[in-house]
């Protein structure tokens, strides 16, 4: 593979919806240039150094995408004519294998799959007709990840530097079902505002991802410390003495220990079995999760910051889930005067019987959910009179 990504390349991050702007800060903060946030993602340039800090640092990042070629398209045969003009033995050989990923908003263009197809079939006929040979496609373990993404007749050709999604840390060894998303759960700590050095109090954990993303932000600790490969790794031009010396730079980075108070619960005793044992792995051993209802589990702390992910309704009837909401309400209002507390759901009857106003909103999502992250500021003291009973 020929070298490509010159000093100021372009790359496109992409991420979940509504954590564009965290995602921006963090790509700043790596030292990439001309920083934009778009729709689930943020565009920005850089060397191959931050390339590799992108994957290796930024928390609320899916994936990093390397555009390397644009054309026009109306139709299938424009597509494959495109595809196969480019130079394809100038970034690998026959002997790598790969894989193509395609996204498709277009009207002349309408399954995904279809032009991930067209696009192997363009290249492995380039590869064929230069070569008599062509290389393997491998959807499980490719050396290359193409990625074909086409907004009405415009065509945008990447190489996937990432390989697997980075939401996949490396750390979580078991799950329980549907767990949340790393990469949400870093964004939605972002976005609360919580600081390391403030009590994170999380008493619907699940899993633990909520707490393992907090404690990994608290001691400082990459996000891709626990990944055993990238895929820019097996591209011909990979530098390993770089990217060994941006692990040495993040290693040297991290705190052993960190001031303040990290834990919850969970009502399920195989819940909180799962949390541990992730903890374990990730080497996160200051995390205290019990057993224990939420209405009961205890703290002594008068001030910090609560987040959840409750139940959304899917396997509650509408009575249930408003009463769960009351009492979560009920329980804020009670026993976290002086907090700021959280909840990501999709659940409006859930939201209109939590019993106090928002002070921020945000539009995320949860999988395919769309989703509500709420913030209430549940005053102390003379600003109590501040709680707008039965509004969401």
């Amino acid at each position: 593979m020929e070298e490509f990504i010159q000093p100021k390349h372009s790359f496109l991050a992409k991420t979940l919806m509504g954590m564009e702007s965290i995602l921006a800060e963090e790509l700043t903060s790596i030292g990439a240039e001309n920083v934009l946030p778009v729709k689930r993602g943020a565009t920005f340039t850089g060397d191959k150094s931050v390339l590799y800090k992108a994957n290796y640092l930024c928390r609320t990042a899916i994936r990093i995408l390397v555009p390397i070629y644009e054309f026009t398209a109306h139709n299938e045969q424009m597509l494959y004519d495109g595809i196969k003009k480019f130079e394809w033995d100038q970034l690998f050989t026959y002997k790598n294998s790969l894989a193509i990923n395609g996204t498709v908003f277009s009207d002349y263009f309408n399954h995904s799959h279809y032009v991930s197809l067209k696009t192997k079939d363009a290249i492995v006929d380039q590869f064929r007709d230069k070569y008599t040979i062509r290389p393997n496609v491998d959807t499980e373990n490719p050396d290359i990840m193409i990625n074909v993404h086409i907004h009405q007749d415009k065509v945008t050709v990447s190489l996937d530097s990432s390989g697997s999604s980075l939401h996949l840390r490396g750390y979580k060894k078991d799950a329980k079902e549907a767990p949340m998303n790393e990469v949400l759960a870093a964004g939605l700590i972002k976005l609360s505002g919580w600081q390391p050095g403030e009590p994170l109090i999380d008493f619907m954990c699940g899993s633990g991802t909520i707490l393992s993303e907090a404690a990994l932000i608290a001691e400082n600790v990459a996000p891709g410390f626990f990944r055993q490969q990238f895929g820019f790794e097996k591209w011909g031009n990979f530098e390993e003495d770089l990217l060994n010396k941006i692990k040495g730079t993040a290693k040297e980075a991290e705190l052993n220990a960190y001031k303040g108070f990290i834990g919850g619960c969970d009502h399920s005793p195989g819940a909180v079995k799962v949390a541990l044992q992730n903890l374990k792995e990730a080497g996160l051993r200051n995390i205290e999760i019990e057993i224990s209802d939420f209405k009961k589990y205890h703290h002594n702390f008068e001030g910090g910051v609560v987040i959840i992910n409750p139940p959304y309704g899917e396997r509650l009837a509408v009575g249930d889930i408003e009463a769960l909401y009351k009492e979560i309400g009920d329980t804020w209002k009670q026993q976290y005067k002086g907090f700021k507390c959280w909840m990501i759901t999709s659940s409006k009857e859930g939201i209109k019987s939590i019993g106090l106003k928002p002070f921020k909103k945000y539009d995320v999502m949860n999988g395919a959910l769309e989703c509500k992250y709420l913030g209430f500021d549940i005053y102390a003291g003379s600003k109590k009179a501040k709680y707008t009973e039965n509004e969401g």
